[in-house]
């Protein structure tokens, strides 16, 4: 793990306790294999997720008046999403200061995508506790509300599921259904495969820690597999 203190230089901001921003890098694998009494990161995770929805919420009802709510409610899911918040905590470069088990450090995929994603809440999580609520809203406001302006623009915050269930009763008079191919890991860690079917045929399929993600993620490819 690099040195926090490099971190925290990077992010501005000097934290009164910095086993706090400590933990916010530690992954559960690592004290299933290290042990002792660290903590890992779910509840800094926990809180830090509902410290990023409030503060996403009012930037956008502020910059988008005339907008209705479901409208901000989509845009807001499509800038809090595990891919956006992973790409902000790649370009803070967190990866740096993770502590994993050997077995996550080896992982370059999917999984570390996840992990950077709650990585980055808790480090809002920690943030709020030791310096709070205006320091967390400024590091949000740094590192994430410039990307609601493309979202805006390029419409990508419209919703896979709902886009493709349209299109496919348009194009094929189908309405599309789900169904969990896989399900693995223990209860705190759960990852699903989902199918997205059009009566009997697979269109495609897609993963997630949770199955609205997993639905999500098949949507969007069940998209580009059929070319709408």
């Amino acid at each position: 793990m690099a040195d926090i203190s490099e971190f925290e230089k990077k992010i501005e901001i000097s934290f009164s306790d910095k086993e706090l921003l400590r933990r916010a890098f530690t992954h559960r694998s690592y004290i299933n294999e290290v042990g002792g009494e660290r903590k890992h990161n779910e509840r800094l995770e926990f809180l830090g997720d509902a410290v990023l929805e409030l503060v996403i919420t009012h930037f956008l009802f502020d910059k988008y008046p005339d907008t209705p709510e479901g409208e901000l409610t989509a845009v807001r899911a499509a800038l809090v999403n595990t891919q956006s918040i992973a790409q902000a905590a790649r370009e803070l470069g967190m990866n740096e200061y993770l502590l994993l088990s050997r077995g996550e450090e080896r992982d370059t995929g999917r999984a570390r995508h996840f992990i950077l994603a709650n990585t980055y809440e808790a480090v809002i999580g920690a943030i709020y506790l030791d310096q709070g609520y205006d320091a967390a809203h400024r590091f949000i406001q740094q590192t994430l509300f410039h990307k609601a302006k493309a979202i805006v623009e390029n419409k990508t915050w419209h919703d896979p599921k709902s886009r493709f269930q349209e299109l496919a009763q348009e194009h094929e008079s189908i309405t599309p259904t789900y169904k969990v191919l896989k399900e693995e890991g223990p209860d705190h860690d759960k990852h699903f495969t989902i199918g997205i079917f059009l009566e009997e045929e697979q269109v495609a399929q897609g993963e997630g820690q949770s199955k609205q993600e997993a639905e999500q993620e098949a949507a969007k490819n069940a998209l580009e597999e059929r070319g709408w």
